[in-house]
């Protein structure tokens, strides 16, 4: 069972990945673009990394996506005042699609299945385990970063204001 849905969950995201490529409209493909990541979320759930998949659903379907959609609708993208490509632009693209092809290929080729990891230990990947490494392996770093996080957002706001008099 959970190996077919995982065989279907790739099939999905594969196939909308494909769409966002080929799409002429450019909010179906921000939104082909999110059903693909929910669906490598389901792909990360599926290999018990909940955590990088919440991550993913957080960052990239949220905030990003919602960027994206901000811009496109900002710039009202029209095919008339979009410049036209030439046929050399679109043959250098394929030539670079074709040779990008042919590296893929060949590094599927050269991967040896017999030389699988299997992992044994069933709750690798979870959250309870990342914080208990981050919070007492790495507890001087991780202040750290949030302290310089901290600097960075008052810099920011202070930047940011206007100056009144």
């Amino acid at each position: 069972m959970t190996q077919s849905l995982f065989y279907f969950l790739a099939f999905v995201a594969i196939f909308s990945s494909l769409l966002v490529v080929t799409a002429k409209n450019p909010i179906h493909s921000v939104l082909y673009l999110i059903l693909t990541f929910f669906t490598l979320t389901g792909e990360y759930i599926l290999l018990n990394a909940q955590f990088i998949g919440i991550v993913n659903i957080i960052v990239y379907a949220g905030a990003i996506m919602v960027l994206f959609l901000f811009v496109i609708m900002l710039l009202n993208l029209n095919v008339e005042s979009e410049p036209q490509k030439t046929n050399l632009m679109k043959f250098i693209g394929i030539i670079t699609g074709g040779i990008g092809l042919v590296v893929l290929t060949a590094a599927l080729k050269s991967t040896d299945p017999s030389n699988t990891v299997v992992i044994q230990e069933v709750d690798m990947g979870l959250v309870k385990n990342l914080g208990q490494v981050l919070f007492k392996e790495f507890l001087l770093p991780f202040e750290i970063v949030s302290i310089l996080f901290l600097s960075a957002m008052v810099g920011a706001v202070l930047l940011a204001r206007k100056e009144t008099k």
